[in-house]
């Protein structure tokens, strides 16, 4: 149990420091000193930094993901524009007020080594199929691939930029989430 609750607070403090100063400026050192370990200690926890951030964008993943899914559960019958509106705004409310994991997955990603990206591809691509699953349904069966892939890039891309200037004394999650849907969702004829 002990053991457990070491590892919680690991995690925790390592995924707020990812998302504060990235991962090669994590200093498992540092970190250690954060939790009130030795630095030597982390090492019964995880046998590397690699493992310990491969940890750490898995459960952000997972987070998003369950929290996306949970949103859509509750809007079963809404139309596919609808549905794709509640994933982004539960997708941009996970990632800016409530998960450190969340968001350092999002930051670190494209700096972390290759054998740490791939370790990631599956839990990164059960997210990136339920996007495409969305946008298929939005934009309809006439679409092609490619339509469909890059509305997912300009979502997601639009969704996660926000760790770079999103002010929450400033700007409302609701507000960017209707004007993503005025600039890129277009109400669809029926």
């Amino acid at each position: 149990m002990k053991a457990e609750i070491a590892r919680s607070e690991i995690l925790a403090a390592a995924a707020g420091m990812m998302r504060q100063v990235g991962y090669s400026d994590m200093s498992l050192r540092d970190l250690a000193t954060q939790v009130n370990m030795k630095a030597g200690s982390l090492y019964y926890h995880f046998a590397s930094k690699d493992e310990l951030v491969t940890e750490v964008m898995r459960i952000g993943v997972e987070a998003v993901e369950a929290a996306v899914r949970s949103g859509l559960d509750e809007h079963p019958s809404a139309s596919p524009q609808e549905r794709i509106m509640a994933a982004v705004t539960v997708h941009l409310d996970t990632l800016l007020k409530r998960s450190d994991f969340v968001s350092s997955h999002i930051r670190c990603y494209p700096f972390v080594p290759v054998p740490v990206r791939e370790r990631l591809r599956e839990v990164r691509r059960s997210y990136d199929q339920l996007w495409l699953s969305l946008i298929r349904a939005y934009l309809g069966p006439e679409a092609s691939t490619d339509d469909v892939r890059y509305l997912r890039q300009v979502l997601i891309g639009a969704l996660n930029g926000t760790l770079e200037w999103f002010n929450p004394e400033r700007d409302s999650v609701t507000e960017y989430a209707r004007r993503i849907e005025t600039f890129l969702l277009p109400q669809k004829p029926r």
